[in-house]
């Protein structure tokens, strides 16, 4: 049985120092407990709420004021989410005019009825989706502070992620739901307006109590404590559900009255499979059991452990979005999508749940990681041991390359919330980040990356790291020097594309032209396929490499190509006649005209052609 998080939050972080301390992240974070209890009136889609909230300054900085989310308050006409959906270029379809066009009984809000800190009441200010506390006295670095919030929240008929009554008809997707702490780290204050993109968090400890009426299914974050009967304030039946959570950085529910679950061991792990009866769907997520144990156990092995005692997948939601030890997802599938975005969402839990970088700064590092991840997962899921998936990610190079060939790319450094269009975040997001990884395997070769990859994981799981983090990460483990690689990946819309020009087979030489025709540098790899079958592969190294990956069995290493020559001459031994010349035969690089990579010949002719394309 593998050991889970028990320890405090204090324990934790303090196991947090080290030897990383020469990346990115400060050796200090903020660090908070929850303890919430809600009361749920179903029949007006509201619910009461009161919490204490115990906030730590672990920063060097002396703190005067603290912001908290309120996301439910997007959810209204006039809302930045609201603006935003009716004006960009490419709404989001799930949202477009959906929110002015809301009923005022259908809108969300979040309306703070108190604040106290320390035990004195105070007084804040609410602007839009934040809520602004100013503190009566200064926190200082090393202290804390306790908060008593009362609130009464409407929530939204569901459009996005959040709300009741999604569009297969469960009643309740809790998500973004409660006043939350934004974030303070080594950037400064996170306060973003919610307009539906991604999130930011603080690892805490949430003990939380929802009272519901009697009867209601539900699945949550965290382990259930126990069930309790409790009339609700209206006098019907009630239940309290008791729910805690160690060491996450956010908490969500689900519920609906008709409700079923079944439950199976993953790898140590507890997972429960959560969706309403239905019996045109509940053989699908019977069989969904078996495909979530086995892709828990798979990116245990590809990644690493999974580090809480539980994981529930439940229906609800607006198609799929993560949370720590939860995901809701519309359930009304086939088969194959059911397991593909329970795979997804799952993934997430190592990339945002456990290592979770700011994905609103820089949310490649969240979707592309996860989408990398489930991409080689799922090819293992589905394997066909007589037609093998020799390029799992094959998806994700075509939509980053049709998206940079249509000029409507954006670059990777972005804020998620601050793409011009939907389609450019997306494919920015999740195809380009799961390139940037993938493409890796070009530079530094796929299996140090793979092992790279689960070090990162192992060395920076709760720690909030940034992409010199992760770069550094990738520069120890291969020896080379990556800065142009993050560089252009993250900074530029410079595309990879090199054509092999012109090859000579004459006099016992072969001479090929090459030349970089995009703005991106990389290494290549040649490959000249022989008369007889045989192969002589040559990789090229750039000069800022300053190093080369592993050479394989009887590869040859060839002179460096300096980025400022776009041209390259490659002289090899002849070995007879030739029938290809092929740059980057296995498929790695993002080359966005692939058809100008290679050179055939007529061995009946003479060994000599010039690119056509």
């Amino acid at each position: 049985m593998k050991q889970f998080i028990t320890l405090s939050l204090a324990v934790v972080l303090g196991m947090l120092t080290g030897p990383l301390a020469l990346g990115q992240y400060p050796g200090w974070q903020q660090q908070v407990s929850y303890d919430m209890n809600v009361v749920v009136d179903t029949a007006t889609h509201q619910y009461q709420g009161d919490m204490k909230v115990v906030y730590t300054n672990k920063s060097p900085e002396t703190l005067d004021k603290v912001f908290w989310h309120l996301f439910f308050n997007a959810f209204q006409p006039g809302s930045m989410m609201d603006v935003r959906s009716r004006s960009i270029s490419d709404p989001d379809r799930r949202v477009g005019s959906r929110i002015v066009e809301l009923p005022e009984d259908e809108w969300g809000w979040q309306r703070i009825e108190s604040v106290k800190v320390n035990g004195k009441t105070v007084a804040f200010v609410e602007d839009g989706t934040i809520l602004e506390v100013a503190l009566p006295r200064a926190l200082r670095p090393g202290k804390s502070v306790t908060f008593e919030l009362e609130w009464k929240a409407q929530v939204p008929r569901q459009i996005r992620r959040s709300g009741w009554m999604n569009k297969e008809g469960v009643e309740y997707s809790m998500t973004q739901w409660y006043p939350k702490l934004c974030e303070f780290d080594h950037h400064g204050w996170h306060t973003n307006p919610y307009i539906g993109r991604e999130f930011h968090g603080i690892w805490g400890n949430f003990n939380v109590h929802i009272h519901l009426p009697e009867g209601y299914g539900i699945g949550a974050t965290g382990v259930k404590q126990s069930t309790t009967s409790a009339p609700l304030p209206t006098g019907l039946a009630g239940t309290i559900h008791h729910y805690k959570a160690s060491n996450v950085i956010d908490f969500a529910w689900a519920a609906d009255p008709d409700f079923i679950e079944e439950t199976v061991d993953a790898d140590g792990v507890t997972l429960r499979l959560i969706h309403k009866a239905n019996a045109e769907i509940d053989s699908n997520w019977t069989l969904l059991a078996d495909y979530a144990a086995k892709a828990m156990a798979y990116i245990n092995e590809d990644i690493g452990p999974y580090m809480y005692p539980e994981y529930t997948v439940i229906q609800g939601g607006d198609g799929g979005m993560e949370y720590p030890m939860i995901t809701l997802i519309t359930g009304e599938r086939s088969l194959r999508s059911l397991v593909g975005v329970t795979v997804h969402e799952m993934a997430h839990s190592w990339f945002q749940g456990m290592v979770a970088t700011n994905e609103s700064l820089h949310e490649w590092m969240d979707e592309g990681f996860t989408s990398w991840a489930e991409s080689r997962c799922m090819a293992s899921l589905f394997a066909d041991p007589m037609k093998p998936d020799e390029n799992p990610h094959k998806w994700a190079y075509a939509s980053y390359i049709n998206q940079n060939l249509s000029g409507n790319e954006e670059p990777l450094i972005t804020h998620a919330d601050h793409y011009k269009t939907n389609r450019a975040y997306g494919v920015g997001a999740y195809s380009k980040g799961e390139v940037l990884v993938e493409q890796l395997g070009a530079v530094m070769g796929t299996e140090v990356r793979d092992e790279a990859m689960r070090t990162y994981f192992k060395n920076w799981a709760f720690k909030h790291p940034g992409p010199n983090d992760f770069k550094r990460e990738m520069e120890r483990a291969s020896g080379l020097e990556l800065d142009w690689y993050f560089q252009y990946m993250m900074h530029t819309t410079d595309a990879v594309d090199y054509a092999v020009e012109t090859v000579v087979n004459d006099e016992g030489t072969v001479t090929v032209e090459m030349s970089r025709r995009g703005g991106m540098p990389m290494p290549q790899d040649v490959t000249l396929t022989w008369e007889d079958g045989s192969v002589t592969r040559v990789h090229i190294p750039l000069v800022m490499m300053r190093g080369h990956r592993a050479l394989a069995e009887g590869e040859i290493l060839a002179a460096d190509w300096p980025w400022v020559d776009v041209n390259y001459t490659l002289e090899v031994p002849s070995q007879g006649k030739l029938s290809a010349v092929t740059l980057d035969a296995n498929g790695l690089q993002a080359d966005v005209h692939r058809d100008n990579n290679a050179i055939t010949f007529d061995l009946d002719r003479e060994q000599e052609a010039r690119q056509s394309n």
